[in-house]
């Protein structure tokens, strides 16, 4: 078990921006303002795994503040909590899930293939880490883009964009309707956005997906588990997940092939609840 000093070593301060900056991973940002993070660690021992559900009690339904403000409304959830929900993702992948939502990013640019000078979307982009993180791979040459109804996630993430000149074009949209010509994309994300949309919103915005790709185009998508499928202490995860069967089904009644999925197991000793990966091509 860390002590706190050491815990404290994993970050630095920039103070120009009340930023704390992950040294062993500096794409990922985390705002927190005038917090201090050490009240979190000094009192880490009272927090239930229950407490892991606040990392998706920033999600609310369309009719909630977050979604008053978006462009339109939305049959899905809307996350909102800005750099908020940043802090508590970062505080439960470094101390609950071992750093398994880190992994899950990589694996799934991994999966992608994704390539310099190519086209990505973000689908459900919450505040912009996976974004940044393929803006490195596309470099300049290429173009990022990333939406999501929540006001306060693309608020927050045009900051971090912006943080570190990044030209990722960030836009409050909703997966009903694309904001994007046909065969826009040469490869489209989704991350941990699945489980928040209805099956027939699933359907739909799986067609937009395939409108903006172009042909040929990949996709890939990543969900947690379902949770009758956790165990041990991801058991008492209570965030939302998928199934990987049902999802991989969907996606080749929207006219995607070569489908493959994925299996994320979650470590031992560890709050993770698994996840899983679709992976297809654009006919």
């Amino acid at each position: 078990m860390w002590d706190t000093s050491s815990r404290l070593n994993l970050v630095s301060w920039c103070s120009s921006d009340y930023t704390w900056i992950r040294q062993d991973h500096p794409c990922e940002i985390v705002c927190l303002n005038s917090i201090d993070l050490s009240t979190y660690f000094q009192t880490k021992e009272r927090y239930s795994l229950k407490g892991a559900r606040a990392i998706h009690s920033f999600a609310h339904h369309h009719h909630s503040n977050a979604g008053e403000a978006s462009a339109k409304e939305t049959k899905g959830l809307i996350g909102s909590g800005g750099w908020r929900h940043d802090l508590m993702e970062w505080f439960i992948d470094i101390f609950w899930f071992r750093g398994q939502l880190r992994e899950l990013r990589r694996k799934t640019i991994n999966l992608a293939c994704i390539q310099p000078g190519e086209q990505v979307l973000d689908v459900g982009c919450g505040t912009g880490t996976l974004a940044m993180e393929v803006a490195c791979r596309v470099g300049r040459a290429g173009r990022v883009a990333g939406f999501d109804p929540g006001t306060e996630q693309i608020a927050r993430a045009r900051k971090k964009a912006a943080w570190r000149h990044a030209p990722i074009e960030f836009q409050i949209g909703v997966i009903e309707q694309l904001p994007f010509p046909d065969q826009t994309f040469d490869v489209v994300l989704s991350t941990l956005m699945m489980h928040h949309l209805p099956a027939s919103l699933k359907r739909q915005g799986l067609a937009e997906i395939a409108r903006v790709l172009k042909p040929g185009g990949r996709l890939v998508i990543a969900d947690f588990k379902r949770k009758q499928e956790r165990t041990g202490q991801a058991a008492r995860f209570h965030a939302g997940g998928s199934s990987m069967q049902d999802l991989a089904a969907l996606v080749s009644d929207a006219g995607f092939e070569h489908l493959e999925t994925e299996e994320m197991r979650p470590p031992r000793f560890s709050a993770f609840p698994g996840a899983g990966f679709v992976c297809a091509y654009k006919s």
